[in-house]
Formats: C-alpha cells, sequence, structure tokens
C-alpha cells in the first residue's frame, strides 16, 4: 500500500518559546507491520504510528487518531479510540496461566494476549492442553484498564501435529481457513453436465475433437488452461487457448462466489495451497483433466508467419484435452530425448514451441522486457521436513505456454478495452525515474551501464535501454544481480477498473483471464467477456459489476501482495530449517544486497539468501554509500559490494523469522 507524505502543520510555541505539540483528529485503519510498528491510512495520506502509539487498538481496527506535530520530525499518530474492531476471531496457542488461561495470537500483528477465564468451560469441553493451537473468539477488547478475553472455538491441533511457523505465516497474512458450509455444500451439488450445456447453448461450440493438452508443473492438481496449435497453409498459425469456464459454476452473489470474492486469490505455501475454489471445482469439475470434456472459454488466434495476430475470435466451447503433460517433460520432447504420447501431439509441441520463437521476438521489437528469474522451492518430505531446493527457471517449455497465455489475455483485454467493459484489468505504470536512479551505480560497478545512451535511457525508463542492460548481463556473474536490480525498480502491477497498458509487457491493453481457478479478477474478465460475446454488456449484471468494480480491484491487488508475501516467507522458514542441519559449512554465492548493518549473501546452490552482519566483516569501521550500495572500510580501504563472489559459513539460523546467518571465510 503506498504511502503519501505526511503533512506538516502550523506550530505554536508556548510563552516559555519551547514547542507545544499540536494535535488534530482523523479517523483510519490500522496497519501494524511488526509488533509495535505500522501506519494509520486515512483519507488524508498514511501515518505513521508513535512510539507506543498502538494502545488497545490490533491490526486492522478502524481507529481514531490524533497527529502529533513537532519541530523536525513528521507528524505521528497515536490512537485515542477504536471504532470498528476488524478482529473477531483468531488462531492462538493457549497455556494454563494460573487460575486462567492464556492465548497468545499466532498473529504477531495483533499485539495482545487474551485470557480466559475460570469460569468458561470451553477449554475442558473442548480437550485444550498446554501447547495446543486453538481458535479463540474475542469476547472482551483491551482497554486501558483491563486485559482481552477469549473462550474457545475449536482445538485446531498439537504442537506436534502442526507446523506452528506455517500457521502463524497463514494468521499474520490474513489468510483464510477452510470454507464455510454453504460453500461446500453448493459445490458438491455442482456437476460438469457438458452434454447438456451443449445442447442448451447453441452458441457454445464443441472443440473436443480439437487436439489440444495441458502443461502444467509435475506437482500440479488443478488445470485451468489448455493449448492448442496447428501450421496454416499459408505459412501462419492458428494458436488455441482454452481456460476453464469457472464463471458458469459460480454464479454471482451465490455462496462459492461470495467466497471466491473475499478470498479473491488461491496461496500456494511452502507445504499446501489455500485455494480461493473448494476443491470439488478446482481439482475436478473446473479442472482440464485428460480424457474428461469440460466446459471452457476458448480464444483461437489467427498470427502470420511473424507472429504476428492477424485475427481473434473468442468463444464459450466444450473441450476434451489430450494428455496431461509437465514442463520437464515437454523440455526433454523438445530436446529430442523423449517421445511425446503420440506423434500429433509432439508436432503440436513442437508448433507451439516455433510460435514462442517468433512472440518473444514480437515482444522484445515493441519494447517488452523479460526479467530473468530463478524460482527457489524447498521440497519436503511427507512430514513437512524440508529435503532439498529445487530451481525452477524459464524454460522453452514454461515460455510456449507463457507466450499462449501472454497473447490470449493481451487479445481478450484488447476487445473489452474496446468497449470500455467494466472488468478487472492488469495495469502495470512506467517507473518512476527515482527509483531507476538508485539502479545506477551498481549497475556501474558490474560493467553493464556508462554514462552515456544507456544511463539516460534507464532514467527515462526507455524498455529497450533496460532490456540492452538485461542483455548485457547475459551468462555472466552479474545476470541474476542485473534483473534483480532493475525488477526493484519497476512498480507493482495492479488491477484497475479501467485499462491504462502494461509497460513491461509493452501492451496497450492487458488483463488476467488466463487462471479463473485461482485468480477472481480472472472470473471477472469472463462475466465481462460472455456479456460482450452475447451483446449484454450495457446490461444489468455488468452494471451491477462495475459499480463494484473499483473496491474488487483494490482488494484483489491487495490480497495478492499478502498471499505472495506469505509465499515467500513460508519458503524462507523451510529454507532456514533446511540450513539449520548445515551450521558450521561452506557455501560459495554472491553479495546481492548492501545496508548499514551488514550484506545479503544469495548463495549459489539453493539460492537462499542470508546475512553476513556489519560486525563479521571485521573489527574496523565501515562507511556505507547509499547510492553505490557499499560497505567500505576505513583502515583497510576494502570495498563490498553488489555482485561480490565470495565463500560464507552458515554459523546459525531463526527459523520462525526465516533468517539464515553468515560469516565470511576469508
Amino acid at each position: 500500500m503506498g504511502r503519501s507524505r505526511p503533512h506538516r502543520g502550523n506550530r505554536r510555541r508556548g510563552r516559555s518559546g519551547g514547542p507545544r505539540s499540536r494535535a488534530r483528529t482523523l479517523t483510519g485503519t490500522l496497519v501494524i507491520t511488526r509488533p509495535g510498528v505500522g501506519y494509520v491510512e486515512t483519507s488524508e495520506g498514511s501515518f505513521e504510528l508513535a512510539r507506543h502509539g498502538q494502545r488497545e487498538a490490533m491490526n486492522g481496527d478502524e481507529v481514531e487518531v490524533a497527529l502529533v506535530e513537532q519541530r523536525g520530525r513528521q507528524p505521528r499518530a497515536v490512537v485515542r479510540s477504536v471504532v470498528t474492531r476488524a478482529v473477531e476471531t483468531f488462531l492462538g496457542r493457549f497455556a494454563p496461566a494460573g487460575p486462567l488461561g492464556a492465548v497468545r495470537p499466532l498473529d504477531a500483528r495483533i499485539g495482545h494476549d487474551f485470557f480466559v477465564v475460570p469460569e468458561d468451560p470451553t477449554p475442558e469441553r473442548l480437550g485444550v492442553r498446554d501447547g495446543d493451537v486453538v481458535v479463540a473468539r474475542v469476547t472482551e477488547y483491551p482497554t486501558r484498564q483491563s486485559a482481552a478475553v477469549v473462550t474457545i472455538e475449536r482445538r485446531v491441533g498439537s504442537a506436534d501435529e502442526l507446523d506452528l511457523n506455517v500457521e502463524a505465516v497463514i494468521a499474520s497474512y490474513g489468510l483464510p481457513g477452510d470454507f464455510p458450509a454453504p460453500v461446500l455444500e453448493q459445490a458438491e451439488e455442482i456437476r460438469a453436465r457438458v452434454d447438456e450445456e451443449l445442447a442448451r447453448d447453441p452458441s457454445r461450440r464443441d472443440l473436443r475433437e480439437a487436439l489440444c493438452v495441458t502443461v502444467d508443473p509435475v506437482d500440479a492438481r488443478d488445470f485451468d488452461d489448455a493449448v492448442g496449435a496447428r501450421r496454416l497453409p499459408d505459412g501462419g498459425f492458428e494458436l488455441s487457448v482454452h481456460i476453464a469456464d469457472v464463471s458458469h459454476y459460480a454464479l454471482p452473489d451465490t455462496p462459492i462466489d461470495n467466497e471466491a470474492k473475499r478470498r479473491t486469490c488461491s496461496a500456494y505455501l511452502v507445504d499446501r495451497v489455500i485455494p480461493m475454489l473448494p476443491e470439488r471445482l478446482s481439482n475436478d469439475v473446473c479442472s482440464l483433466r485428460p480424457g474428461q470434456d469440460r466446459l471452457a472459454m476458448s480464444v483461437v488466434m489467427r498470427l502470420d508467419a511473424r507472429g504476428n495476430v492477424a485475427a481473434a475470435r473468442m468463444t464459450r466451447s466444450a473441450i476434451r484435452s489430450a494428455a496431461r503433460l509437465d514442463y520437464d517433460t515437454v523440455d526433454e520432447v523438445l530436446l529430442g530425448r523423449l517421445d511425446a504420447p503420440s506423434e500429433e501431439v509432439g508436432e503440436l509441441l513442437r508448433t507451439l514451441d516455433e510460435i514462442r520463437a517468433l512472440r518473444e521476438r514480437v515482444r522484445r521489437d515493441r519494447g517488452a522486457i523479460d526479467f530473468e528469474t530463478v524460482e527457489a522451492r524447498v521440497t519436503l518430505d511427507g512430514g513437512g521436513a524440508p529435503t532439498g531446493v529445487s530451481v525452477r527457471r524459464r524454460t522453452r517449455a514454461t515460455g510456449l505456454i507463457e507466450e499462449a497465455m501472454l497473447l490470449a489475455n493481451e487479445c481478450v483485454a484488447e476487445r473489452l478495452a474496446q468497449r470500455d467493459a467494466p472488468a478487472a484489468y492488469r495495469v502495470h505504470e512506467r517507473p518512476v525515474p527515482e527509483d531507476l536512479r538508485t539502479t545506477l551505480p551498481p549497475l556501474r560497478d558490474l560493467g553493464l551501464v556508462d554514462d552515456g545512451e544507456t544511463a539516460s535511457g534507464l532514467l527515462a525508463g526507455d524498455p529497450f535501454a533496460i532490456q540492452r542492460v538485461l542483455e548485457r548481463a547475459r551468462g555472466t556473474d552479474g545476470e541474476q544481480l542485473a534483473s534483480a536490480l532493475l525488477l526493484r525498480a519497476q512498480r507493482r502491477a495492479v488491477y484497475l477498473p479501467v485499462n491504462e497498458g502494461h509497460y513491461a509487457l509493452g501492451a496497450p491493453a492487458y488483463c488476467h483471464f488466463t487462471s479463473p481457478i485461482r485468480r477472481y479478477p480472472d472470473v471477472l474478465v469472463h462475466r465481462a467477456l460472455k456479456a460482450l460475446l452475447d451483446g449484454r454488456i450495457d446490461g444489468r449484471e455488468m452494471r451491477a459489476q462495475a459499480t463494484t468494480l473499483p473496491q474488487l480491484c483494490r482488494t484483489c491487488s491487495e490480497r495478492e501482495r499478502a498471499a505472495d508475501a506469505a509465499s515467500r516467507t513460508s519458503q524462507r522458514i523451510k529454507m532456514a530449517e533446511l540450513l539449520s542441519d548445515h551450521v558450521g559449512e561452506r557455501f560459495s554465492g554472491v553479495v546481492s544486497g548492501c545496508e548499514r548493518f551488514g550484506l545479503f549473501v544469495t548463495l549459489d546452490e539453493t539460492h537462499a539468501e542470508g546475512l553476513v552482519p556489519v560486525r563479521a566483516l571485521g573489527s574496523e569501521w565501515f562507511a556505507y554509500d547509499d547510492a553505490r550500495m557499499t560497505l567500505t572500510g576505513e583502515e583497510s580501504g576494502e570495498t563490498w559490494g553488489l555482485g561480490r563472489r565470495v565463500l560464507v559459513e552458515v554459523t546459525g539460523t531463526n527459523v520462525p523469522r526465516g533468517q539464515i546467518d553468515l560469516a565470511l571465510v576469508p
């Protein structure tokens, strides 16, 4: 969430001539980032909490705050009262406390301990023991004069039965728990009924004989996209993208839809998926399983011999996937090291790979930026203990699916934008010069930027200048670092109710259409596309969607950030747990970050990131250069900066915080 610059107010002096603070009152939402630290989001901007300014309020509460302004400081907020409480129930760990029971929230942002009064029978009735995780409901909120009181609604499990570190992540990021009973009941009644729907709706095309396949990670359980392709006699191509027709089953204002709207997206943690839709839909009725008839929304695109779109047709459809493939298998087929399931499927994959190469060139020529990213995921055994790290990079297989999905999203967005259809567009703004300027010194140190045209182009946000830097970095030790630096300088893509284009993709119109099983904005896009196809774009349903769209887009953007952060945090926790068994061992790595307090080092083998504290660099004083992101010893003159290769030793870990401590090996 962005923060506006806090306001400076008028100040008066008392008779002694010293400063006397003035306070004005605002109402806003309290956002706690870590215990005791946070800000209040108001209609006039965001204001950081003063020390001890949280008082009896909790994360998410609507609060009335006093803004205290003093000379030389930005205004700080102090909670005066709580207007509306946000937390009603929470996950916590139970412990006896004399005649009372105590429940400490797993979400550290709540910031209070809660008590169970002696006369409350729920701990005994539910069999709650010391250390158990429970769902607690607040019966009395904390005040300045009294402690908070809860009653126990449900025993979740013991510390031995649960991974408390991951449970704390779920609680801290506000991820949802089990689906409510009405949602599950509605889901169980749903059947695919493909033949019935084809008979009922003459506009739905029967594409079950058209060859298509799904290609996903090997551990995927839901398949919401299938692809098909063939060469045309004129040298061009036909590319078909089929997406699960979730909106056919999740009708507006039904229990399933309302719950999906509340969740907005699936969260992919290190050891589990917290889905947006019940499993009955996500892994069965809406999943494009091989050999099974499924309803879909299809985009059939005709490309010329250079990969440019000549025409695109969107339609309701019914399909039947011919095969469920994974990325590793497809890469082996494309390299000629493995036979495809059939000659037809092999030809389809080779055609998709040819389209991939053409589309990459088309996007590059129009200014799209492809950042080289590496996804390191900790692998777990059946008990949730880490066993190793799986590193995923972009390959031909991932690329051919990515290009197909990007193109389908663009074609749908362009069609919707032409009619100003009320949909959730995916918007990415041009980066601001101030953020790009911070990348110049470290990129110069890496030898990737000089003071000429490329540097001025970077500052102007010229995508072709960014492309040139990434191309120079390719194959060097600074490749991952350069990509990370420039990626951090980008604005975050968000959902908006109006189309404003996508900077990094070089796309004048873009939306998310291809993953309605796991993203609610895709469901909104499907509804808008159906209304457009039916001539109902100005109808009652779309008018209702347009009314709620601005708030829905904000919520979807916020929940997406929370789900992504929870995923990264859970991975860091398991990475720290993995390296706990390697304390004292040495690893090679590269300096990927530099702060006043030390160096962040990314290890080559696992891509784990750990901290070398500045005290471990030596006994001399180290000066920090904020512009170059370097630490320099004042006596030795030795400089530590980004991209430097180092040998480090793991000295310790803090698993609950996902921290890895390192020391340099001379």
